[in-house]
């Protein structure tokens, strides 16, 4: 550098030198920080998208109607199995079914009842005697073979369907039993309105578990 003395030669070479490097750190930083907002960037949006990906999952499931199938048999129109959303209760199944005949004996059951998957419900006629091979709820509440209602679980319905049990006697049955548990079937008589003669004709139908 002609017309400067030596040192002031380095002088200006380490000036230059140190602007030099300022200006390239400053170019790196601002190279590094950019890729740094793309990763962030990239990540939000896998963040979302998978937010997304879950939210309809979430909607998928609550939206999927839960269904269940019952036996419906005895006097209805189009006795069968069936198929129901959960939930749904007896009169439902018989408005499924055609409706109830001119001779079912609406005293005897419940159509408020809610269903349970895999039940079975008998609508009685008018005078009918049940016989002691019909099974009904399969909600535990009666034996699979023989059908027998068990007195300590089954619903008033069920108590319906018993000979002579009215819906006086089917709400005793349930409040006794909740206060002490039948241990034999011999117990119900101790229900008042229950006497030797009418356990005579619903002991072959009965049981307790």
């Amino acid at each position: 550098m002609k017309g400067f003395t030596k040192r002031e030669q380095i002088i200006i070479l380490v000036i230059a030198l140190l602007v030099t490097l300022f200006f390239g750190f400053k170019l790196l930083i601002k190279e590094i920080i950019g890729n740094k907002e793309e990763i962030v960037e990239i990540d939000k949006n896998f963040i979302i998208s998978n937010d997304i990906i879950e939210d309809d999952v979430i909607d998928d499931n609550e939206n999927e109607v839960k269904t269940i199938m019952v036996h419906i048999s005895g006097a209805v129109h189009r006795p069968g199995v069936i198929e129901l959303e959960l939930g749904k209760r007896l009169i439902d199944a018989v408005e499924i079914c055609g409706g109830l005949k001119d001779d079912a004996d609406i005293d005897r059951i419940n159509l408020a009842k809610k269903l349970a998957d895999e039940e079975k419900v008998y609508i009685p006629r008018i005078g009918e005697e049940i016989s002691d091979d019909l099974s009904f709820s399969a909600e535990g509440n009666t034996e699979s073979n023989s059908g027998k209602i068990n007195i300590n679980t089954c619903s008033k319905a069920e108590l319906l369907l018993l000979p002579g049990i009215g819906d006086v006697l089917a709400d005793r049955i349930i409040e006794y039993r909740e206060k002490t548990p039948f241990k034999r079937i011999e117990d119900i008589k101790n229900v008042s309105g229950i006497g030797e003669k009418k356990f005579e004709s619903i002991k072959d139908m009965i049981t307790v578990k």
